[in-house]
């Protein structure tokens, strides 16, 4: 009798569910759900205005995912809940949640409806950049031995800005809620009854190392004398390896999403982190670019280097008895989708739809006419700040070359070429500093829809590029994660890459490096690196000064030269 099992993925927007055959691989079903409240940047469900660079969700949202996709997915298969034997969930990181003791989130309370600090603060909540910034100046000064494994800087996107701007802004919040948890984990703890914190979220966003632990106590200290206990508080549930069971499905979740109480539940994943086994990658030195809204980079190593700019290095972050590394892009389908949005005229909308085209697939159809470096600009990737290797949120975005002839499929050629040059930065600060990188793999929907994009990948960096061969990247590894949650005697895996080398999947097409565009964007590289250092690195820090006099309409003093 064949098995199955259900992966399901948090997405910024969505979250999806695959059903999978675990002997076979066949996706048998997916279903999706938008989420109701989507990403709350403006408003509160009530209407309260949010200040700038807020980002919020609202768990219902979540919980809606499990009791529509999982269903459906069923429905949809014809398969017995009897053959399904487990499921794993993975989500958007940091994205976090303060909750009371039995995992009630404050939101739900009537309350602190009105309080937007007791909501979901979703990975790309930027307005804690001032925690980040004073978290970053007392961790370098004071020589926090953790550090360097973060590439020297503190993402605002990650746990501790978060929490602290929640206890400086809303102190109730904080002293109300027990925990503040990932929302892959509570995920998990809705499904199973049990809460855990799995290590990718923990080690990549929460500061957290398997020998070391959090940082000690005096160093939250320095940041704010409220923080000195702020683990043992609010943190105090132990980090569990990726790879394991977290529990089984409970009564109460069976109601919920059809399941079979006693179904077997994986241990939460990040969402980039968790694709490795889906694509088959299978060991160090191959790198898998998980192309989105925004871009993440993922490698194994068998060994801990120190990489400045990264996200971090986390041992067992990624797959158990390796180091897994991160880095990433902020802005890859995101600044694609504002140009779109903003930037395309009306006739070239008119001409797609007539055509049955996607506007998109319009533009890339004309960008793929032009040569490298035919359209004489060059662009920096920075439209939502940079993660990786500068790691800077307050950066923004640039065209350089722009004249009264420009087109716009060559702005938008440039915006694609932008996100080439920003992954070749990455991949070279991993080969500079101990990290091997030997093969190339990428995955989501972008590098399955867009082949002048993964041409210009090949091309930019001289190296093959394998695409995985599902449109569910994360959704497949979390069904992976689930097999192994249930183990052989069910039917299931014992061993991650076992379970992906059947499960996973590549697409037939691989994509080459054309020698004559290599030399041009060899050329266009060195010119998008000065402008890197010129802007990036502080010798002028104009992005920056216009961002300030945008939100507070006061000029600052600066020196220009």
């Amino acid at each position: 009798m064949a098995k199955y099992t259900i992966g399901v993925d948090f997405g910024t927007l969505s979250g999806r569910a695959i059903l999978v055959n675990v002997t076979t691989g066949e996706e048998l079903a997916t279903d999706v759900l938008d989420y109701r409240h989507g990403v709350m940047e403006d408003v509160l469900p009530n209407g309260k205005k949010l200040p700038p660079d807020w980002a919020l969700q609202h768990p219902q949202d979540y919980l809606d995912v499990l009791a529509t996709t999982i269903p459906r997915v069923i429905e949809k298969s014809n398969v017995s809940r009897d053959d399904i034997i487990g499921i794993g969930v993975d989500f958007t990181a940091c994205t976090i949640l303060p909750v009371k003791e039995d995992g009630t989130p404050l939101c739900f309370l009537q309350e602190f409806q009105d309080n937007p600090n007791s909501y979901v603060k979703l990975w790309k909540h930027h307005a804690a950049q001032d925690k980040a910034n004073k978290l970053n100046e007392v961790a370098e000064a004071t020589n926090q031995s953790w550090l360097p494994r973060y590439g020297g800087k503190i993402s605002s996107e990650w746990l501790f800005p978060k929490v602290w701007q929640i206890l400086d802004e809303s102190p109730e919040v904080y002293k109300e809620a027990r925990y503040f948890i990932e929302a892959a984990d509570w995920i998990v703890w809705q499904l199973s009854g049990v809460h855990t914190r799995n290590a990718a979220t923990a080690g990549y966003k929460g500061m957290w190392h398997k020998q070391d632990g959090y940082p000690d106590k005096s160093f939250f200290k320095a940041l704010d004398p409220r923080l000195e206990n702020v683990v043992e508080e609010k943190l105090d549930i132990p980090v569990t390896p990726i790879g394991e069971r977290a529990g089984f499905i409970t009564k109460k979740a069976s109601g919920i999403t059809g399941l079979k109480v006693g179904t077997a539940v994986a241990v939460a994943h990040a969402d980039a982190h968790n694709c490795l086994p889906a694509v088959k990658v299978d060991g160090p030195g191959k790198m898998l670019n998980i192309i989105g809204t925004s871009s993440c980079h993922m490698v194994l190593s068998e060994k801990e280097q120190l990489v400045p700019g990264i996200c971090g290095v986390v041992e067992d972050g990624i797959i158990p008895g390796f180091f897994g590394y991160e880095a990433g892009q902020n802005c890859v389908g995101d600044q694609f989708a504002w140009f779109v949005d903003n930037c395309v005229p009306a006739s070239y909308k008119k001409v797609a739809e007539a055509e049955h085209k996607n506007i998109h697939s319009y533009l890339t159809e004309k960008a793929s006419l032009l040569k490298a470096g035919e359209s004489g600009l060059l662009a920096l990737d920075w439209w939502n700040g940079n993660r990786s290797t500068l790691v800077d949120l307050e950066l923004t975005g640039m065209f350089i070359g722009l004249n009264l002839q420009t087109k716009p499929e060559e702005m938008y050629r440039a915006l694609i070429e932008s996100t080439a040059f920003g992954t070749r930065k990455i991949v070279e600060a991993f080969r500079e500093n101990g990290v091997p990188v030997d093969e190339f793999y990428a995955t989501g929907g972008i590098s399955r829809k867009n082949p002048l994009l993964m041409q210009t990948y090949a091309d930019v960096l001289n190296m093959p590029i394998k695409i995985g061969g599902t449109s569910q990247g994360p959704a497949l590894a979390s069904a992976i994660f689930g097999a192994v949650a249930a183990g052989a005697e069910a039917g299931g895996y014992e061993d991650i890459f076992e379970a992906g080398s059947v499960m996973g999947k590549l697409d037939d097409k691989v994509y080459y490096p054309n020698p004559e565009n290599k030399e041009i964007y060899d050329y266009l590289y060195s010119e998008y690196t000065i402008l890197y250092d010129y802007f990036g690195k502080g010798e002028n820090n104009v992005m920056k000064r216009l961002k300030a006099l945008s939100r507070t309409g006061k000029i600052e003093p600066t020196k220009i030269f």
